[in-house]
């Protein structure tokens, strides 16, 4: 397909890869553990309900980090899928490792970008809830460009999303959080669950990362934003 015909071409990644090396456990993890609880990038879409074997409500985590507050929340929520995507492969082998350890049947695990992985394989009107929890703020004004939360990738999360369905967001950076507030907004088919530029106090099944307490001990503020699928 020319560029001319796609819908939506990522030209500008909002992520880049500066990986650490893997512990022991992490290789194991990656070479053991992501052939029975990972998914590999495809241009084929996926069926849910034959990758969990069941039918349940599905959220779509992008960018899980180390992987602790996903699995946390896929302890604290077995009635729900989780699908998570992260392009660092110290993070992917730490959330195998967690998957393992807690004997974690409603998780699966994604190494790759997680818009090719939303156009490619998500089908549309499937996901109950999209996380962005911490993304890369790119701060520089030269560099917002570079933020994923913009007007072609919200409308990317509508065609994913059921209808009732909801897009959080966090973040520790005030600027990007007025950022994610000004494009949500003027957003097609979404409305802002907590009223016009309002934000909203922490949910409880949002875990607190060992980042964020840092923050808070330093005094940094975190911002969540919750938008729901309205057409």
């Amino acid at each position: 397909m020319s560029e001319t015909t796609t819908p939506f071409i990522r030209r500008i990644r909002s992520f880049v890869k500066r990986e650490g090396r893997l512990t022991t456990g992490q290789e194991r993890a990656l070479k053991e553990l992501f052939p029975l609880f990972g998914i590999t990038l495809e241009d084929k879409e996926l069926n849910l309900s034959d990758v969990f074997q069941r039918t349940a409500p599905t959220v779509f985590e992008i960018g899980f980090g180390n992987g602790t507050s996903l699995a946390e929340m896929a302890m604290n929520n077995p009635q729900q899928n989780y699908i998570g995507v992260e392009v660092h492969r110290p993070g992917v082998g730490n959330l195998l490792l967690q998957i393992e350890k807690y004997n974690l049947t409603n998780l699966r695990v994604i190494n790759d970008d997680a818009v090719e992985v939303l156009q490619q394989m998500i089908p549309d009107e499937s996901l109950d809830a999209v996380y962005l929890f911490f993304a890369d703020p790119w701060h520089k004004k030269r560099h917002h460009k570079r933020r994923i939360v913009q007007q072609e990738f919200t409308q990317l999360l509508r065609k994913k999303l059921k209808n009732g369905g909801i897009f959080h967001m966090a973040t520790d950076w005030e600027n990007y959080a007025e950022h994610m507030m000004d494009v949500m907004t003027d957003a097609e088919g979404f409305e802002n669950t907590a009223g016009k530029n309002q934000y909203i106090p922490k949910p409880g099944y949002r875990p607190v990362t060992k980042f964020e307490q840092r923050g808070h001990k330093l005094g940094h503020g975190v911002w969540d934003l919750i938008f729901k699928k309205v057409g």
